[in-house]
């Protein structure tokens, strides 16, 4: 099974416009994709009886704070173990709607992966059976892996820089 394959057989059914920005790296292939097409095109590749993508890897949120309106988005990892072949799919939203619609009925390890999404990156997974903090206090009432914080305080002067590899 080809990576060209795959990508044609996409096209093909969701059309050019939503499956967009297709990269290859060490063999993976890797596309963007929108919000609104992630859940038809999880299904599509589970149920494909070549493709058989039937194993979530791992799912991941990012934030991008200079991309206006692709603020946040998912990275999904799905894997064919049939066909040992893996895939790479990104989807972003605007952080002021970040709202994705979970996969957790496609997929029931989406769950913990989503709520951890959801508890470092504020995303919201529509839909999601439980989505509350997993590792973080309840009373956070940030995330702490977005990039809106400094990541040293520049004031401090008792820092060394040398020990610190600067």
């Amino acid at each position: 099974m080809e990576n060209q394959q795959i990508t044609d057989a996409l096209v093909a059914q969701f059309g050019a416009e939503a499956v967009y920005g297709v990269t290859e790296s060490h063999g993976i292939l890797q596309f963007t994709t929108g919000v609104e097409n992630i859940v038809p095109m999880l299904h599509f590749l589970y149920a494909h009886p070549v493709f058989k993508f039937q194993f979530l890897t791992d799912l991941a949120g990012i934030h991008f704070p200079d991309a206006k309106g692709q603020e946040l988005g998912v990275i999904y990892h799905v894997h064919s173990l049939e066909n040992n072949v893996r895939l790479m799919i990104k989807a972003y939203a605007p952080i002021e709607a970040p709202n994705f619609p979970t996969i957790t009925g496609l997929f029931a390890a989406a769950n913990w992966m989503e709520r951890e999404a959801f508890d470092f990156y504020g995303i919201l997974f529509d839909g999601h059976p439980n989505l509350t903090r997993i590792l973080n206090m309840d009373e956070m009432d940030y995330h702490p892996m977005r990039k809106e914080y400094p990541l040293e305080d520049a004031t401090r002067h008792d820092k060394i820089d040398e020990l610190f590899g600067r």
